[in-house]
C-alpha cells in the first residue's frame, strides 16, 4: 500500500475506519492492565515490555476523511505513559523498512524506550524474545495485515516466555473471502495459520463449519502452547457491516483474561472494580 505524508510532516499509512474501534480495545486493556503492569516497573525489577510485529508507521488517515489517528504501538505507549506506567521497552518491526523508521521516529520524539527490527515477524520475534528478560512481564500486538501473515510459530516463539500476554488480530474476512481456495491449494495460507490443518481437520459440511473447525483447530494448537485463547473474542466489522477480524485474547493466567473480558466489554467494566 502506498505510504502518505501524515500530518506531522513524516509518512504515514491509509486505514479504514474499523481501525479505530481495534486500537480502543488495545487502549482499554493497556489502561485497565496498569497496576499489574507498574508492579514490574522499577528498580531491581523485570521491566515491562511491549512488543508489535507489524508496526506499520505509527499515523495513520482515515480513507474518505481528513482523520488522523495513532498507529498501534503509538497509541499504545502512549496509553502506557498516561496511565502511569510506561513500558519500560518497546519493541516494534516491520518488513517495510519505511514505515518502521517512521513508527520508530515518532515513538522517540514521544520519549518511548523503542527497539526497532528490520526484519519480516518470525524472524523480528527470535530476536526479540532472545533479547528480551525472562523476569518482565511482556505484552504483544499481534496485528497483522492478513490470516496468512499470522504465522503460528510467531505466538509459538512468544509463548516461550514466562510472562506474556497477546492480543491477536484474527483475519475473519480472509477466512471467509479465501476459504474455497485455501482448502485445495497446494500451498495454503492455513498452512503457516494452523500447521498440521490437513491431516487434522474434516472439511466436510458447508464452508460455515470448516471455517469453524479449521478456527477451533487453531486455538487448540495455540492452547498446546500454555497461552490459552480467550472466549472473550470482538467481532470488528466494516462500513457495510461485513465481519472483518476478530480480535482475542492469549494468556497463561487467569488475570489477563479477566482484564480482556473488562476491555472486550465496555459496559461491564464496573464489574472488575
Amino acid at each position: 500500500m502506498e505510504l502518505i505524508v501524515g500530518d506531522d510532516g513524516l509518512l504515514a499509512d491509509e486505514v479504514g475506519v474499523w481501525a479505530k474501534e481495534k486500537h480502543a480495545y488495545l487502549r482499554r486493556y493497556l489502561d485497565i492492565s496498569r497496576a499489574a503492569r507498574k508492579k514490574y516497573i522499577g528498580d531491581h525489577k523485570g521491566g515491562a515490555v511491549y512488543f508489535d510485529l507489524f508496526c506499520g508507521a505509527g499515523r495513520s488517515r482515515i480513507r474518505g476523511t481528513d482523520e488522523w489517528i495513532d498507529g498501534g504501538a503509538v497509541a499504545a505507549w502512549k496509553t502506557s505513559l498516561s496511565g502511569g506506567a510506561p513500558f519500560t521497552d518497546v519493541y516494534i518491526s516491520d518488513l517495510d523498512e519505511e514505515k518502521l523508521n517512521a513508527c520508530s521516529h515518532r515513538l522517540r520524539s514521544l520519549g518511548a524506550p523503542v527497539h526497532a527490527i528490520h526484519a519480516c515477524a518470525i524472524e523480528a520475534v527470535e530476536t526479540m524474545v532472545a533479547t528480551v528478560s525472562g523476569y518482565a512481564l511482556h505484552f504483544a500486538f499481534v496485528d497483522p495485515y492478513s490470516l496468512e501473515a499470522l504465522d503460528f510459530r510467531v505466538i509459538s516463539t512468544l509463548s516461550k516466555l514466562k510472562r506474556i500476554d497477546l492480543l491477536i488480530h484474527l483475519s475473519a474476512m480472509d477466512l471467509q473471502r479465501n476459504l474455497s481456495i485455501n482448502l485445495v491449494a497446494e500451498e495454503s495460507a492455513f498452512d503457516n495459520f494452523a500447521p498440521g490443518w490437513r491431516t487434522n481437520v474434516s472439511t466436510a459440511g458447508t464452508q460455515v463449519e470448516a471455517r469453524r473447525r479449521i478456527i477451533e483447530y487453531w486455538r487448540e494448537q495455540v492452547a498446546k502452547l500454555g497461552v490459552w485463547p480467550s472466549v472473550d473474542q470482538r467481532l470488528i466489522t466494516g462500513e457495510k457491516n461485513q465481519p472483518l477480524y476478530w480480535l482475542l485474547l492469549a494468556a497463561r493466567h487467569e488475570l489477563p483474561h479477566r482484564f480482556w473480558q473488562t476491555a472486550a466489554n465496555p459496559e461491564g467494566q464496573q464489574s472488575l472494580f
